[in-house]
Formats: structure tokens, sequence, C-alpha cells
């Protein structure tokens, strides 16, 4: 994931910083506990594309 890119992008839905997650190859929102999904190396930033994740995911990243 681009470095710039990452610094740049938020979450939609609280509008706080993302994590990338190489192990899922995704773009994790610890405040509102999603994930989205990157796709052909696009962050797919739709709250309707992205899975809710648990607190313990959250804590691995």
């Amino acid at each position: 994931m681009n470095e710039y890119l990452l610094k740049i992008l938020v979450c939609p839905k609280s509008g706080d910083s993302l994590e990338y997650s190489s192990n899922t190859n995704e773009l994790i929102c610890k405040k509102s506990r999603l994930a989205y999904p990157i796709r052909n190396n696009i962050p797919i930033l739709l709250v309707e594309e992205a899975r809710e994740i648990t607190r313990e995911d959250v804590d691995e990243n």
C-alpha cells in the first residue's frame, strides 16, 4: 500500500485514520471496527463493502 495514500485516506464512517493489514489486504479502521477491501490495488472505501471486525481483530493489527 502506498504510504502517501495511506496517510490521506480516512474511514468514510468515522473519519478516523486507516491502517493497512498485509495479512488480509484490507484497510482497517479501529474506531468504527470496519475492514475495507482492496481490489486490484484500489481501496474500496464504501461502508456497504466493508466487513465488521471484532475487538480482537482490531487488537491484532
